[in-house]
């Protein structure tokens, strides 16, 4: 007798979680779109990025281990020319605060920020921070991450695809 077929319950809750891991997946567009106002007065939009790799990297400035991936990701993108990002400062502060964060751990790439009242539209919202969305240069998700990511960890996802 297998050790799912002796508790019920536990094939229950499997059944339940692969039906919500399944739906959070269907949610997401292959393709995804964003299109956001920056704190430098700017616009992001991801579409224009098409032909490079983007970084789309949810974090706090209450997150710890946002702040220290925070480096990795700019430095990384500092060193390839195929490559942008944009942060999203998925935090309540006040504008004014995060820039003034953001003085104090300066990154290479924009950041928007984004309130639970606001949510992106084409990207699920992040059950933890920090969460990171690679899309490929077509446009397609090609990898998530949640927990923080590193130089070695994005180059090898690009490597992979």
């Amino acid at each position: 007798m297998s050790l799912l077929s002796s508790n019920p319950l536990r094939v229950a809750a499997l059944s339940l979680a692969l039906t919500l891991a399944t739906s959070a997946q269907a949610a997401m567009p292959l393709r995804p779109t964003l299109h956001v106002a920056t704190l430098d007065g700017h616009t992001f939009d991801l579409t224009a990025q098409r032909g490079h790799w983007v970084i789309v990297n949810y974090w706090a400035t209450w997150c710890a281990p946002c702040i220290k991936e925070m480096p990795d990701i700019s430095r990384f993108v500092a060193s390839h020319k195929n490559v942008r990002a944009i942060g999203l400062a998925y935090d309540d502060s006040a504008p004014a605060d995060i820039r003034q964060f953001l003085r104090t751990h300066p990154v290479v790439y924009p950041i928007a920020q984004v309130t639970l009242d606001k949510p992106v539209k084409d990207f699920d919202v992040p059950l933890g921070l920090p969460t990171t969305w690679l899309i490929a240069p077509d446009g397609r998700v090609a990898r998530h991450f949640v927990g923080p990511v590193t130089a070695a960890s994005l180059g090898a996802a690009i490597d992979g695809n």
